[in-house]
């Protein structure tokens, strides 16, 4: 039994990583949850869910192609009676330089704004007539804290440009949304984290990262019960928020800000 039993969610990206965590944290605080990613092994994920006594189903899909989102969305609403719930978390990253070739950053273009923004942008639009019909629940965009006031060097990094863009916009996202859902008891905030343990950040060292280093990074579980943090606040909660998570600091909710205020950038001067 847990906190939200009988509740219906939908975790894109799910075979690994931040994904799996989100997906393993819902589903043993009781949610009936459907994951998605384009690697099979999201069906593992979901096996292994089953196994310790949740209830999960996976499915191939591609998060940029409007029918399979579609059909993501109807099989999580026919399993769980409805939809409670959505974790935009599929993402992308490439390497990219404003100095890159024409048609390397076209390509890259594609790829990065492909998923970390039209994937979310149309799970948002499928997502919301279910969530409305429920009577209200809860959209969680994964982004990046490089979105937020830097408390240490090296965010956002000059080779990046590509995926720091795609995380700004989806600023725009959290915010619009948190308004105009409002009134239906939906809301809307982004998780925010730096340096977390994940195959995306592992990838970026060509072979194993060193383990000095990699010892200082969050984990995935960490982030999944920043989640849950957000959804037992209720419906009164926070909404319209850029929530951060930073290496050296604890992994908390933090004092809630202003309704709808997303807090990117640099803060203001003190007076």
């Amino acid at each position: 039994m847990g906190f939200i039993d009988g509740q219906s969610a939908i975790v894109t990206g799910a075979a690994q990583g931040l994904g799996a965590a989100f997906a393993e944290a819902l589903a043993a605080e009781g949610a009936t949850v459907t994951l998605c990613d384009v690697k099979p092994s999201v069906e593992t994920v979901a096996a292994g869910i089953k196994e310790r006594g949740g209830s999960a189903q996976a499915l191939i899909a591609d998060v940029s192609e409007r029918e399979q989102v579609e059909t993501v969305v109807a099989a999580a609403v026919e399993a769980g009676g409805g939809l409670d719930l959505l974790v935009n978390n599929a993402g992308k990253w490439t390497q990219s330089l404003v100095t890159d070739e024409w048609e390397k950053a076209l390509a890259d273009w594609d790829l990065i704004m492909d998923t970390n923004l039209k994937g979310a942008l149309m799970f948002g639009r499928a997502c919301v007539p279910h969530l409305i019909a429920r009577g209200g629940g809860n959209i969680v965009n994964i982004s990046t804290y490089y979105v937020l006031p830097a408390r240490s060097g090296g965010t956002n990094p000059p080779g990046t440009d590509l995926y720091a863009a795609s995380k700004w916009a989806l600023n725009g996202f959290t915010q619009s949304w948190s308004q105009v859902l409002a009134e239906h008891r939906i809301r809307v905030n982004a998780l925010c984290m730096g340096a977390t343990d994940t195959a995306m950040l592992r990838g970026l060292f060509p072979g194993d990262p060193p383990a000095d280093f990699a010892a200082t990074w969050m984990k995935p579980e960490q982030i999944a019960g920043q989640l849950l943090d957000i959804l037992r606040e209720g419906p009164d909660g926070r909404t319209g928020e850029n929530i951060g998570a930073w290496v050296g600091y604890p992994v908390e909710l933090g004092p809630r800000k202003p309704p709808h205020e997303t807090i990117t950038g640099s803060p203001p001067p003190e007076a």
